[in-house]
């Protein structure tokens, strides 16, 4: 059985993950939380204690960093001395990796994975699926992976590992450390976190000239599905002459002619060390 040390399986991701490592015997899992709360949901939730960081390292096979951004280069420089060597550091993003917050160390391997999320449109057909929206409950999701450093053999690891705590998981994705970058902060949350902003400052403006709130959201979120549907191939559809049009006029509105740099090399790696 594959041991697998935990960290911060208290906090919500951790949380997360220790349900779904709940439901298999393929790790061994130790728990590991700093936190007085943490512990006690730990505790509440899956029956077991939280040990200290040295009992769940010695001899671990693979090392869940499910801890802050912010935290992950802080963790592994001051556990990994106490990493066996040839033992697996399991991140749950890019960003410290890609902004080189991992301590050398040429015997360990380091592995991200991270998920995708349920789709917009999916074929769930439970109640459950259907209001799982962040993932690892009932819904289907694809999750993302990099094998940052380490022998080739172990992807499947890290494979398992990610198929595990984000199940259930309809496909995983290879990736490098540098595409990682480009899909978050990138394209999951500088692009689509921003028009996704905008579109709900628009419908409030709607609203703020006399449309009512469910008459506003109705209208834009059924658009919303209709037209997403076709621009990203889920619908064999075209649009009217009349919506070509206004596209044709709103994009220069809306955007700046500039706007893709943001996913040039400079731009990216600031975003990254801006949340790190």
């Amino acid at each position: 059985m594959t041991k697998l040390a935990l960290f911060g399986a208290g906090g919500k991701m951790g949380m997360r993950l220790g349900a779904n490592l709940a439901k298999t015997d393929a790790f061994e899992t130790l728990h590991v939380e700093v936190s007085e709360d943490g512990q006690k949901r730990v505790k509440e939730t899956f029956g077991v204690d939280c040990v200290d960081p040295d009992t769940a390292l010695a001899g671990a096979d693979v090392i869940v960093l499910a801890v802050p951004d912010t935290l992950i280069g802080k963790i592994s420089h001051a556990i990994i001395d106490k990493v066996k060597p040839g033992a697996m550091l399991f991140c749950l993003d890019g960003a410290a990796p890609f902004a080189g917050h991992l301590p050398e160390r040429a015997d360990v391997t380091y592995f991200m994975s991270h998920p995708c999320h349920p789709p917009i449109w999916n074929d769930e057909d439970t109640p459950e699926g259907r209001r799982d929206y962040f993932g690892g409950i009932a819904a289907k999701q694809g999750v993302v992976n990099v094998l940052i450093q380490g022998p080739e053999g172990d992807y499947e690891v890290g494979n398992e590992v990610a198929r595990t705590i984000y199940a259930p998981v309809a496909r995983s994705h290879r990736v490098t450390l540098k595409q990682f970058a480009l899909l978050e902060p990138g394209l999951s949350e500088t692009v689509n976190g921003s028009l996704m902003a905008v579109l709900r400052q628009a419908m409030d403006e709607v609203i703020s000239k006399g449309v009512s709130y469910d008459c506003a959201r109705d209208f834009l979120l059924g658009h919303m599905n209709i037209m997403g549907a076709v621009t990203f191939d889920q619908h064999k559809g075209v649009f009217s002459d009349a919506a070509n049009k206004a596209i044709e006029y709103g994009i220069p509105v809306l955007m700046k002619d500039d706007w893709k740099r943001c996913f040039d090399d400079d731009e990216i790696a600031a975003s990254v060390e801006r949340i790190t």
